[in-house]
C-alpha cells in the first residue's frame, strides 16, 4: 500500500516543483561565445532568445523575470552554465540586464 503512494506523490511533487519559480541570479554571455557550440550541440546565437542553466533540460521553455524592474522574456534552454542561469544578449536587453550585468530573476518553467 504504501509503495503505492510514494510514486504519485513522486509525481505530484516534481510536478509542483517545475511549475514554481526558481529565485536565482541571472548573467549574460559576452560576446566571445557568438558562433561557438553550446552544450547542446546547437550553435550560440548571441540574438536568439536562448539561455544557459545547470540543470534545466534542454528545450525546457522558461520565463525569467528580472525582480529589480519586473521585466519577463522567454528564452528555451540550450547550453550549460555554473551560474544561476545565463541568458543570451538578445534576452538580457529585454529585461534590463545589460546595464547592470547580473540581476536577482524568478524563474518559471512554462513548457
Amino acid at each position: 500500500m504504501l509503495k503505492k503512494l510514494i510514486v504519485p506523490l513522486t509525481i505530484a511533487a516534481s510536478v509542483l516543483f517545475q511549475s514554481a519559480a526558481l529565485a536565482q541570479t541571472a548573467t549574460y554571455y559576452s560576446d566571445y561565445y557568438q558562433g561557438r557550440q553550446t552544450a547542446s550541440g546547437e550553435i550560440f546565437d548571441t540574438w536568439g532568445n536562448t539561455a544557459a542553466h545547470p540543470s534545466l533540460p534542454f528545450g525546457t521553455w522558461v520565463q525569467v523575470t528580472n525582480l529589480n524592474n519586473g521585466a519577463s522574456v522567454n528564452v528555451r534552454i540550450n547550453d550549460r552554465c555554473n551560474c544561476g542561469i545565463d541568458l543570451s544578449k538578445a534576452a538580457a536587453g529585454q529585461i534590463g540586464l545589460l546595464q547592470t550585468g547580473v540581476a536577482p530573476v524568478s524563474i518559471q518553467v512554462v513548457r
